[in-house]
């Protein structure tokens, strides 16, 4: 399919550039079938029924943003060429897969330093242009982080901000619990315990598993077609016992809702042809687009996404890419503010009466 198609124009003034405070005043578009209602975020228990379970991902973003030079000093004791690496994807205690700025003065077997008492070896490049890095010393490469790093922000945001103090918090969800991610799954940023309890007092359940998010979900599609898309991987892992509440939930008749792109690709990457989750510990690199059978979710909560992301295929592929248009439309007429620190959308593919 060609990625043209999943193209529109959005203002710059509809992006968010900090989030909604508290986090559940926060806008929700609801596109339930075809139809299109303006609700908030509080809303959320009264368009979802008694038995229906909500999907969270309990990954924590790391400050996985670092900024240095490459090691050594050159004549009369000046720096090496200043290099930016934004971590994606671990590879074992001391290696971390990054995407590196300035990489065309970075070789191979040469040190990074970043200060604060960081040191990592460029130790392979890869054919996606991204390196291996190994961090010097016996810590663990999270206080390394806490260091030195800062919070990896989307660059729709760190294009035109500073990151601050308050990104700490306010990049994290309240599921947040096992390091890993270098981007949040932002659609989680707007629950609070208040929230959760209301949705508890409903009859909704919830669930977590974890995906890592990478820095991967923000990289452009540069295909003209959609099947020439390479989907970087991302580790992930749903718990047997999940699992087994999950497939509960829908043998009782109700609904899996994933909140967030990240728990639905992991879901749909666990699920069997007949739709049942099966535990799962790996890697996945799904590419979810229009045609796709989904199987183990039966709607989503998200944010608004990028024009040609493989998350507006995403979206469009289980909404149908004419609604998703219309959708967008509205929420840009209407004023909705997008991406990561924005408003909320509930997609629930197919109509549902919600006195059930």
């Amino acid at each position: 399919m060609r990625v043209d198609a999943f193209d529109f124009d959005l203002p710059s003034e509809r992006i968010a550039l900090r989030p909604a405070r508290p986090r559940d005043a926060a806008r929700m578009l609801v596109v339930e079938g075809r139809e299109i209602s303006d609700a908030g975020v509080r809303d959320l228990p009264q368009w979802l029924r008694p038995g229906d379970c909500l999907v969270f991902n309990d990954t924590r973003v790391i400050p996985a943003q670092l900024e240095g030079h490459r090691g050594g000093r050159g004549e009369e004791g000046a720096q090496g060429a200043k290099i930016g690496a934004t971590l994606h994807k671990r590879v074992d205690l001391r290696r971390w897969q990054a995407f590196v700025r300035n990489a065309k003065r970075l070789r191979v077997g040469e040190t990074i330093d970043f200060g604060a008492g960081v040191e990592a070896l460029a130790e392979e490049r890869l054919a996606d242009g991204s390196f291996i890095l190994a961090f010097a010393g016996d810590e663990p490469v999270e206080l390394l982080l806490e260091r030195a790093g800062t919070m990896p922000l989307p660059p729709y945001i760190a294009g035109r901000r500073g990151t601050d103090e308050a990104d700490r918090d306010d990049y994290q969800t309240m599921f947040a619990q096992r390091d890993g991610a270098v981007a949040a799954p932002t659609a989680a940023l707007h629950f609070t315990p208040g929230l959760i309890e209301a949705l508890i007092a409903a009859g909704v359940k919830t669930e977590t598993l974890t995906l890592h998010v990478g820095a991967g979900t923000f990289l452009p599609v540069k295909a003209d077609d959609t099947d020439d898309h390479v989907m970087h991987a991302e580790w992930g892992r749903i718990e047997a016992e999940t699992a087994a509440r999950l497939n509960a939930v829908r043998a009782e008749g109700g609904r899996v809702i994933a909140v967030g792109t990240t728990s639905l690709r992991l879901l749909e990457s666990a699920a069997r042809e007949d739709g049942a989750i099966v535990p799962f510990a790996g890697d996945t690199s799904i590419f979810i687009t229009p045609g796709y059978r989904f199987r183990a979710i039966d709607g989503l909560m998200t944010n608004f996404h990028l024009p040609r992301s493989t998350l507006f295929m995403l979206v469009s592929a289980l909404m149908g890419l004419e609604t998703m248009q219309a959708a967008y439309a509205h929420a840009i007429a209407a004023e909705y503010r997008f991406y990561s620190y924005g408003d909320a959308s509930l997609l629930l593919p197919r109509h549902s009466d919600r006195s059930a």
